[in-house]
C-alpha cells in the first residue's frame, strides 16, 4: 500500500478542526473534510490503485456524518491492522468557549436546528464520547489561537514518516503558563535548585553553559536526569512494541526558562533510541512574566 500515514481529525464543532486540516494541508497531506463514514474504506482502496501518489492523508470526520458515525469505531479497529500508520486526533474545548466561538462566527451548530446552542453542544459531546475514547491524542483548544493550533500540528507531524519508528518529542514548559495539551507524560522539576534566584543567571536559559554548570553542581540534578533517562529507555521500547507512534514528554518548571530547558537538553543528549525520531521544543524559553520565577 502506498499510503504511509492516515490522520483522522475529529472532535467538537467549533474546536478548530478546519484550522487543523489546513495545517495538515500545508504539511503536504492530502486532506478531505466531512468524508462520509461509509466511503472511508473505498477512499483507502483508491490509494492502492493510484500508483502511490498519496502517502500521507488527513480526513475530517465528525458529527456531520450523522447516524453512520457509529460505524467509525469498528472501521478504525480494522484499519489499525493494516500496514499504514493510523492516528486519531480529537479536538475539544470548554462549553463556554464553544458558545463564544459560534456567537462570533455566527455559524450554526450542526445539531442546533431545533434546539438551543448549549443543548446542541452537550448532545454532540455525548454522541462523540466513544470516538473520544479511541483517540491517540485529545487536545483541548480552549486557550489555543489559530496560530498556536497550526504550530501544534507542525511540531507533531512535520517530519514523521512510516519507517521512522516512534516519534519522541521533548517539551520544556513553565507551569505558570499551563501544561502542554499534547503531553503524554509530565515530569515536574521544580524541586531542583532554581537559577532564577542567582542574579547573574536570571537573564539566561537552561541552554547557556553557565546555567548548565550551576545545575550540574547539585548532585540531585545529575541523579534525577540519570533516573529519568533510564526510565525512558525502559518505557519507550514497550510503547513502540505496543504500536504507539507518537510520544510527547513534558518537563516543567515554574517559568520554563532554566531547569526544564536544561533537563530537556540533557535528555536529548543522553537518550540513544534506535529507530526513533527525537525532537526538542522549548515552549516558554525567552517568555518572561512579572509574577515571579
Amino acid at each position: 500500500m502506498s499510503l504511509q500515514d492516515l490522520v483522522i481529525v475529529s472532535g467538537m464543532s467549533g474546536s478548530g478542526k478546519g484550522t487543523v486540516l489546513n495545517a495538515f494541508e500545508d504539511l503536504g497531506f492530502y486532506c478531505i473534510d466531512n468524508l462520509p463514514v461509509p466511503l472511508l474504506p473505498k477512499f483507502l482502496e483508491a490509494f492502492n490503485v493510484s500508483g502511490g501518489e498519496v502517502q500521507r492523508a488527513a480526513l475530517g470526520i465528525d458529527i456531520r456524518s450523522g447516524e453512520k458515525l457509529s460505524d467509525l469505531e469498528q472501521i478504525l479497529a480494522q484499519l489499525r491492522g493494516l500496514e499504514f500508520r493510523l492516528f486519531v486526533l480529537y479536538l475539544e474545548a470548554r462549553e463556554e468557549v464553544l458558545v463564544r466561538r459560534f456567537s462570533e462566527t455566527r455559524r450554526p451548530h450542526p445539531l442546533s436546528t431545533d434546539v438551543p446552542l448549549q443543548d446542541a453542544i452537550r448532545q454532540e459531546k455525548k454522541r462523540l464520547g466513544g470516538l473520544r475514547e479511541l483517540a491517540d491524542v485529545t487536545v483541548d483548544t480552549s486557550e489555543f489561537s489559530s496560530h498556536q493550533l497550526k504550530a501544534f500540528v507542525a511540531d507533531r507531524f512535520r517530519t514523521h514518516s512510516h519507517k521512522s519508528g516512534l516519534n519522541l518529542q521533548l517539551i520544556s514548559f513553565g507551569y505558570k503558563y499551563g501544561i502542554p495539551a499534547e503531553a503524554d507524560l509530565l515530569f515536574d522539576v521544580r524541586f531542583l535548585p532554581n537559577p532564577h534566584f542567582v542574579e547573574r543567571l536570571r537573564p539566561l536559559t537552561g541552554k547557556d553553559r553557565k546555567v548548565a554548570r550551576y545545575m550540574r553542581s547539585f548532585p540531585e540534578t545529575g541523579e534525577f536526569v540519570k533516573r529519568l533517562t533510564a526510565f525512558l529507555r525502559y518505557l519507550i521500547p514497550n510503547y513502540t512494541r505496543e504500536g504507539k507512534s507518537y510520544l510527547t514528554v513534558g518537563i516543567g518548571c515554574t517559568g520554563g526558562q532554566h531547569r526544564s530547558v536544561y533537563v530537556v537538553e540533557e535528555l536529548f543528549r543522553l537518550l540513544k533510541l534506535k529507530g526513533a525520531t527525537m525532537r526538542v521544543r522549548h515552549r516558554d524559553e525567552g517568555r518572561r512574566s512579572k509574577t515571579g520565577p
